[in-house]
């Protein structure tokens, strides 16, 4: 299974999904979507999490205004038909631009920034005694976000072996850098003094993506994804514009041609 592929072409969906709502935030899609193909296609269980088993691992889209990358994987793997992903940000759609629970595989409703690690903490204090992993995926401008420095201490406190947070270090917010609207480094040396333990490598490496998750660990792991902000297209790429601009047809052409180049390239 080639996962790098497959990011690729789930990026394709969320490029249609995007330019056709003339909604969604597709900068930060495209930089978290091998991070989400690795946990679906390779890491989780999604038999069980279709099956809502107690002892399923649990995913989180702490970032939740990247919602269609995650509707894109979740469709792919079957949890509802992928015409439905034509319906979103339609009105009345299931497929809002923040997920929510009327959309089979969402656990928690998202969007509001910082909450989702404590969700994750509750969650991993409420599942300890089960083999259930709880993955938290946050976006790098959320960091900023008191509660998540709460939330950190707490599953400290707790040692909670089965929170895995992954932090999606674009260096890009909606404003601009995030070293520019608040400063984040040292992120790892941060999260360190907090009691985690923390691992760093290239986010946009599914093999590295999969070692960096299923290795095991004595603490609550943090996961700092380098990535690239608008991956797979150059005219999007490490550009705060993207975090929310809609492509024109024009561009929309252009993202489509990188995208399939940058996908056969995989084999």
């Amino acid at each position: 299974m080639n996962i790098k592929k497959i990011a690729f072409e789930r990026r394709l969906d969320v490029l249609d999904m995007v330019f056709s709502s003339k909604s969604g935030h597709i900068g930060g899609s495209m930089s978290c979507m091998d991070m989400l193909c690795a946990l679906y296609y390779r890491i989780m269980d999604t038999k069980k999490i279709a099956l809502k088993a107690p002892d399923r691992d649990r995913f989180i889209l702490s970032k939740g205004h990247c919602a269609e990358a995650l509707y894109a994987v979740l469709a792919d793997k079957g949890f509802f038909p992928k015409e439905d992903l034509k319906t979103f940000g339609a009105f009345d759609t299931a497929l809002a631009e923040h997920p929510t629970r009327k959309v089979n595989g969402i656990e928690v409703a998202t969007g509001a920034l910082g909450h989702g690690l404590s969700i994750g903490v509750g969650m991993g204090i409420g599942l300890a005694e089960t083999s259930a992993n709880i993955y938290v995926l946050m976006g790098d401008g959320e960091m900023a976000e008191g509660t998540v420095w709460e939330a950190a201490m707490a599953a400290s406190k707790y040692q909670l072996k089965n929170l895995k947070a992954i932090v999606d270090r674009n260096k890009l917010q909606i404003s601009g850098s995030t070293e520019d609207v608040m400063p984040l480094e040292n992120l790892d040396e941060k999260f360190s003094s907090f009691g985690w333990e923390v691992r760093i490598c290239d986010g946009h490496n599914p093999d590295a993506v999969i070692a960096a998750l299923t290795a095991s660990h004595e603490k609550p792991l943090v996961f700092i994804a380098e990535t690239i902000k608008g991956y797979g297209s150059p005219l999007m790429e490490n550009d705060a514009d993207w975090h929310h601009l809609i492509p024109n047809a024009e561009q929309y052409k252009q993202i489509k041609a990188d995208l399939l180049q940058r996908r056969d390239s995989c084999g």
